[in-house]
């Protein structure tokens, strides 16, 4: 009967404990597909900057700062992306989750120009 009622216990604490972990894990691949995804659009953009003659010191300027907006728009919905990682969620669903946030961030990372 002891026996029964300690691994009842253990079940009950590590529940919550292994849905954290999950929940961290979830986390953790969704950031690295994220530093992936500014990896790409800091690339993109520094191809197109190279594009512009340096004697173009205004439309420099335009194209920096449109960038600028493209950069902070991926880091708010990766950071959204990253608070609303679903601790409940079932297992088979996670990478349903996951590529539903490279579907968002996909427009993001290299807009149509």
């Amino acid at each position: 009967m002891t026996n029964r009622l300690l691994v009842a216990v253990f079940a009950v604490v590590a529940a919550p404990a292994a849905a954290q972990q999950d929940q961290a894990f979830q986390r953790e691949l969704m950031r690295r597909q994220q530093q992936s995804d500014a990896f790409v659009q800091q690339l993109h953009q520094s191809q197109q900057l190279l594009q512009v003659a340096p004697s173009d010191l205004e439309r420099r300027r335009e194209l920096e700062s449109r960038q600028f907006s493209e950069r902070q728009r991926l880091e708010r919905a990766s950071d959204q992306q990253l608070r609303d990682v679903h601790p409940d969620l079932p297992q088979e669903l996670r990478p349903y989750e996951r590529f539903k946030a490279d579907e968002e961030r996909r427009p993001l990372v290299v807009p149509a120009d």
